[in-house]
């Protein structure tokens, strides 16, 4: 299922962090969220991510997700870790421990917050990558980070041996073209929206938040994108449409997914930490009518969708909190 060559897969999840309704990691569920969308058809995992959390993951639960889908997986999907840190020596000694911890790759997001020059985030970049002899994938999401990696960045960090995809969630097709075109780099759609059209252009395939709900359409896109089937493609695309403007549009992606796959029963607790919290009820009926339009998605029956607006209010204070160092 991967392209020769790509060592992190073509389907890839960027997971959600099950936890408990008192906002601690809930590992029983993490285990068998990971088997089912391995079993689903997802040949990637990223744990740690934005849709993870990573913000209010404490070092040692990112160290022991990277552990636990590395078990999990059991050489069936590739583990990436995510996040990172905008602080660089914090980055630097995390992808180093995730390496140890058995990471098959990492996934860097631009320093967010500090608002670093170009020649920063080169700077970033690179000595992250210098650190560690897994794979490097650039996270370009100035959405998030309020700066974006402009495309005379993104060709300098071509050069560099480990770095060796973007995941784009800057939506500049443009650009992914001109950057295909003079680099080796593959690309990841970063936007669930996007994927078929990123593809259609050279993309290597997508980290999805609705993946997290319907893994099985993406296979078939991107099987399909192989194949040059076209129209298969565009009818998986057009399927998963009111799915993912449900997970993507009205809410946090985290808090959305979350929500859907605690109504189908996948889930124990729809809780996510604070900051986030679950929808509000205006929130929460949007995101249900967007549901009621969504038919015959494989992997995701809505027949017996009970969402649970009450578990999923308010977000939680974790015990011990995530640090900087």
């Amino acid at each position: 299922m991967t392209h020769s060559g790509n060592p992190f897969g073509q389907v890839l999840v960027a997971l959600i962090t099950p936890m408990t309704a008192d906002g601690e990691v809930d590992w029983p569920a993490v285990e068998k969220h990971i088997d089912d969308v391995v079993s689903a058809g997802a040949d990637g995992i990223v744990v740690t991510g934005t849709t993870g959390e990573t913000s209010t993951l404490t070092d040692s639960e990112k160290l022991r997700l990277v552990e636990v889908g590395k078990d999990v997986a059991a050489g069936r999907a590739r583990i990436i870790t995510g996040g990172g840190s905008n602080e660089t020596a914090h980055a630097i000694e995390l992808y180093k421990a995730s390496e140890k911890a058995g990471a098959d790759g990492i996934m860097i997001v631009t320093p967010y917050y500090n608002k670093p020059t170009q020649a920063g985030i080169l700077t970033h970049f690179r000595l992250v990558a210098d650190a560690t002899d897994l794979p490097v994938i650039l996270y370009d999401i100035p959405g998030r980070t309020g700066v974006e990696i402009k495309y005379e960045t993104i060709l300098r960090l071509a050069k560099h041996p480990n770095i060796l995809a973007v995941k784009d969630a800057k939506g500049d097709f443009s650009e992914v073209s001109r950057v295909l075109n003079q680099t080796d780099l593959m690309y990841f759609s970063g936007d669930d929206a996007n994927v078929l059209p990123h593809l259609s252009i050279g993309a290597s395939g997508m980290i999805g938040v609705t993946a997290n709900i319907a893994p099985a359409p993406y296979r078939t896109i991107v099987d399909a994108v192989n194949a040059g089937d076209l129209k298969t493609a565009t009818a998986a695309h057009k399927q998963l449409e009111p799915l993912v403007r449900a997970v993507m549009t009205h809410v946090p992606g985290t808090v959305s997914a979350k929500y859907i796959l605690h109504g189908l029963g996948r889930i124990g607790s729809p809780r996510v930490r604070l900051p986030l919290v679950g929808p509000e009820e205006w929130e929460a009926a949007m995101i249900e009518d967007e549901i009621a339009l969504v038919t015959g998605v494989p992997g995701a029956d809505f027949s017996n969708f009970r969402p649970d607006r009450n578990a999923a209010a308010g977000g939680a204070l974790p015990k011990v909190h995530g640090t900087t160092r």
